[in-house]
Order: C-alpha cells, then sequence, then structure tokens
C-alpha cells in the first residue's frame, strides 16, 4: 500500500475556502440553497454548493458582456501573458488539484495528476496561437481596393461540462475561450462541481478580469437552461450525453447561435487477425477500463478476428484479473469507484439485461470482492462473452467497466458491425497490414481513428464526432476557430472613391 496523505480540500488556506461559492461576475456569491457533493468511494457527502437560480445568471452575463469589451480590445500578446500565469499556478496547486478531483469524481490519484496535466496542456496550446495567422487578405476585383477577412471573437460563451473530467474539460473550454477574446460562463456538472471552482479561483489570482470569468452551480435544468436561453448568450460549447446535446441543440436553434457538443460514444476496438496480440489485449484493457471506463472514447466493444478470438479473451481476462481496484488515494490502485449510485445502477442493469440475453460472464458483474458493506459505488471489472451485436450492451454506451466482447470472420462484416451504432466517435483498429489499416480507415465512419495505439487525444489534434457523437468538436486550430467569427470588410482607397 501507497495511500498518500490526503490534503485539506476545505478549509483557509485552499483553494476552495472554508465554504464553497460560485464565481459571478468576479463577485464570490452563495445561494438560498445547496447542492450536495458526494465522495463516489465512500458514499458520503463531504461539501455542499449554491444552487444558482436565474438572478445569479442574470448577474453573469451581464458581467460578462461588460467585460468582454474591453478583454477583446487586448492584444492576443498581452492575453496570453495571462494564460501563461495561470498554467504558473496551476502547476504550483497541482496536487490539490489532483486530490480535488478524486475526492469528486472517484479516479486514482495517479489518473487524477494526469488530468491535471492535461489542464496545463490545454491552457498551453491556447497560449501557444498568440502568434497565429488571424484572418485572410483576400485578392480583390479591382485596383486600390482591399478585401479583409478578419477573425473576431463571438462575445459570451457558455460551456456546460460533464463529471468525468471535471478539470480537463473545464480547461478545454475556458482556454481557448478567453484567448481568442470571448467572455465564458461554465456550468459544472451537479455531482463535480468544486474542480471548475477551484480552477475558477487560480484564473481570477492569475489575472483574468471580473466578469470576464464566472462558474454557476446548480441544477443543469434551471442555470443550463437560463444560460441556453438568455439573450446575450452568443455560444454554447458542451461535452455531455447525446441526450442532453439534442434538447440544448432544439433550444439553442431559436436563437441561431453557434452550437458545438462533444456527445457520447461507442467506440468499436478492431482487432484482427495479424494483430500484434499483446499489445491488442493491453491497449484494449487500458482503454476500457481508465477512469472506471468513464470516457467518451473508452473501448466501449471488441471484435476480435475468430481465429485470435480465444487467445485474445483469455489474455484479457487474466489482465482483467490482476486489475487492482481500490482506495483512490492509494498510487497502487488501478480503477476507483462509479461517480454515483445513478450510474452505478445503470451499468448493473445492462449487464444484467445482457447476461438475461444470453451473455456470459467471464471475469466480473456487480461489486468487487472485499467491498461488501463499503457505501461506495464500486463496481467490478467485467469482461462479456457470448454476445451478439443487436444486443443493447454492444448498441448503447455503457460508461463503465464492463466490456462486450464479440468474435467477426471478414473486413466487411466487422466494418458493418463498427458502423451499426448511432455514435461516431472514437475507433481503434489493431493490424499489421497497412492496406487493412487504410482500408478501416476509409469504411469507418467516426472522426476519430486510432491505428494500433490508444488515446488520450492530443491538444493539437481535433476531438470530433460523427453522427449522434457531435457537432463541431475542441482541440487543435480547428477547435480553437470555434471561438471565433468572421467578418468581410471591403475597402476602397481610390482617388475617385
Amino acid at each position: 500500500m501507497s495511500t498518500i496523505t490526503p490534503r485539506p480540500l476545505l478549509g483557509e488556506g485552499t483553494l476552495l475556502g472554508t465554504t464553497p461559492r460560485m464565481l459571478v461576475g468576479g463577485a464570490w456569491r452563495d445561494a438560498e440553497d445547496t447542492r450536495p457533493v458526494v465522495n463516489p468511494a465512500t458514499g458520503a457527502v463531504f461539501a455542499e454548493v449554491p444552487a444558482a437560480d436565474a438572478s445569479h445568471v442574470d448577474a453573469a452575463v451581464a458581467a460578462a458582456v461588460r467585460a468582454q469589451r474591453d478583454w477583446a480590445r487586448r492584444p492576443a500578446t498581452a492575453r496570453a501573458a495571462v494564460l501563461a500565469e495561470i498554467i504558473r499556478r496551476v502547476e504550483e496547486n497541482a496536487e490539490e488539484l489532483a486530490q480535488l478531483v478524486v475526492a469528486e469524481q472517484g479516479k486514482t490519484i495517479t489518473e487524477a495528476r494526469g488530468e491535471i496535466q492535461g489542464v496545463r496542456a490545454f491552457f498551453d496550446f491556447a497560449m501557444s496561437q498568440k502568434y497565429r495567422t488571424e484572418g485572410e487578405v483576400v485578392t480583390p476585383s479591382s485596383a486600390e481596393r482591399q478585401l479583409i477577412i478578419r477573425e473576431e471573437p463571438l462575445g459570451v460563451v457558455v460551456a456546460i461540462i460533464p463529471w468525468n473530467f471535471p478539470a480537463a474539460i473545464f480547461a478545454r473550454k475556458v482556454a481557448p475561450a478567453l484567448m481568442t477574446g470571448n467572455a465564458i460562463i461554465v456550468k459544472p456538472s451537479d455531482v463535480t462541481p468544486l474542480s471548475s471552482l477551484a480552477l475558477a479561483r487560480i484564473c481570477q489570482d492569475a489575472g483574468v478580469p471580473d466578469g470576464l470569468l464566472s462558474v454557476l452551480t446548480g441544477r443543469g435544468s434551471v442555470v443550463g437552461t437560463a444560460l441556453i436561453d438568455h439573450p446575450d448568450t452568443s455560444m454554447i460549447t458542451v461535452t455531455g450525453s447525446t441526450r442532453a446535446g439534442v434538447e440544448i441543440l432544439e433550444r439553442a436553434a431559436k436563437k441561431v447561435i453557434p452550437v458545438s457538443l462533444e456527445l457520447g460514444g461507442k467506440a468499436p476496438f478492431i482487432v484482427f487477425g495479424d494483430a500484434d496480440l499483446p499489445r491488442a489485449v493491453q491497449d484494449a484493457f487500458e482503454a476500457r477500463f481508465m477512469n472506471c471506463g468513464q470516457v467518451c472514447t473508452c473501448n466501449e466493444r471488441t471484435y476480435v478476428h475468430r481465429s485470435v478470438f480465444d487467445e485474445f479473451v483469455a489474455r484479457l481476462v487474466e489482465k482483467v484479473r490482476g486489475l487492482r481496484v481500490g482506495d483512490p488515494l492509494d498510487e497502487d490502485s488501478q480503477m476507483g469507484p462509479k461517480v454515483s449510485a445513478e450510474e452505478w445502477a445503470k451499468v448493473d442493469d445492462m449487464v444484467a439485461a445482457a447476461v438475461a440475453a444470453g451473455a456470459k460472464v467471464e471475469i466480473g458483474g456487480g461489486r468487487p470482492s472485499g467491498s461488501e458493506g463499503n457505501p461506495g459505488f464500486w463496481y467490478a471489472p467485467t469482461v462479456l462473452t457470448g454476445v451478439t451485436n443487436e444486443m443493447d450492451i454492444v448498441q448503447q454506451e455503457v460508461f463503465g467497466p464492463v466490456l462486450p466482447i464479440v468474435p467477426f470472420d471478414d473486413e466487411d462484416e466487422v466494418f458493418d458491425f463498427a458502423n451499426s451504432t448511432p455514435y461516431g466517435l472514437t475507433a481503434y483498429v489493431y493490424t499489421t497490414d497497412i492496406r487493412t489499416a487504410l482500408r478501416a480507415t476509409d469504411a469507418l465512419a467516426f472522426g476519430e481513428v486510432y491505428i494500433n495505439r490508444v488515446g488520450p487525444e492530443e491538444v493539437s489534434g481535433f476531438h470530433t464526432g460523427w453522427k449522434m457523437s457531435g457537432l463541431g468538436g475542441d482541440d487543435g486550430h480547428h477547435g480553437f476557430e470555434r471561438y471565433t467569427q468572421r467578418k468581410t470588410v471591403y475597402v476602397d482607397y481610390s482617388r475617385d472613391a
């Protein structure tokens, strides 16, 4: 055991202070009502956060409108200097931030530290754009004229973020929004609001002007809806479930404003008969059970060529048998609990339905051995065989540590299997034949295809989903440009003008 000493997360000298408060237009505010924050490893409430209402939304948006005008006038190098200070303070407070992620989300301390490095990386990439080319000068139709296409900020961005990476996705939205000259209001998940509040404190201390960044905690049905409907909201960026994304898109359509959606996934992990089997097994294992399977890019269904199916299953089950599930603050733990009781029940119901339909549990199912009597939300890493491609466990997003494995016979069959769900975010392909790899890349209807490797995705790439997995995307210069709009300027400077 190498359990680390927990740091104080509340109290004098911490990022959250003695009582977590919302950042509303530069002021730290309470509310009449509060919402509990539960530690997934223990099932116990350890903090309360304010439940914002419409008045907080109005105050945050009004302050954002005022602050954004001045911020947009600053040169990119000046905005980048503020982001550089944010990075410095994130590094200075990295361990406190990581332990906060563990406490509210349940991932292991090793994974949480990696997430905080992701926070740094998102701000670093955005900061690097201070020297990028902005806009275009286009050849005009006549002499003594100019045709200029400028990039400008959108105004007030609303970011609605999920619970699975509460710190990293805050940075993924906030960093490009600020760097492009926008104001941003973050609505974190009800389940994991504390990471956003702590990072907002860091941003404020780093010199982000008052009003430019707000974090409103509370119910999505109250806060999120009011932010989407507000007349001064200029853009909505969402990472979350497909159901939530569809509802948000419907509301935003009435205002005709830009919407960027990164939604659910059902990533196929395809192992051809010529694959490097030890490597494929290791990567399938990591891509399924990281963060307790609560990643939109996770290996949600594994398709293995029939010629190596039995060997693959045997090797994978052996790895799962050795997976260390335990205290997230133990540096030897490889997997923590599910994030909530509701999420635990959803996964368990899906496994029970699969078994009732004929699936075989090779290992796992239900609570792991040794967790009896523990009120935390622990679920055993689970491998299923005997499943068919039509079963819900293969078609619908599980978002938990459960892996169905399906055999296939040829390329056409497995490509049809892979494309058979409404999702299209991430796909994985394992083969030593470059021709097979490229045919798979052509055939797979997914925004991301990984060949003989797994993620996480890189900040300089473009994280985008097809079909019901999203609209728009994050990261890289394509994601960065989502936070801008274009203005065309026609100039005539001839003497006869």
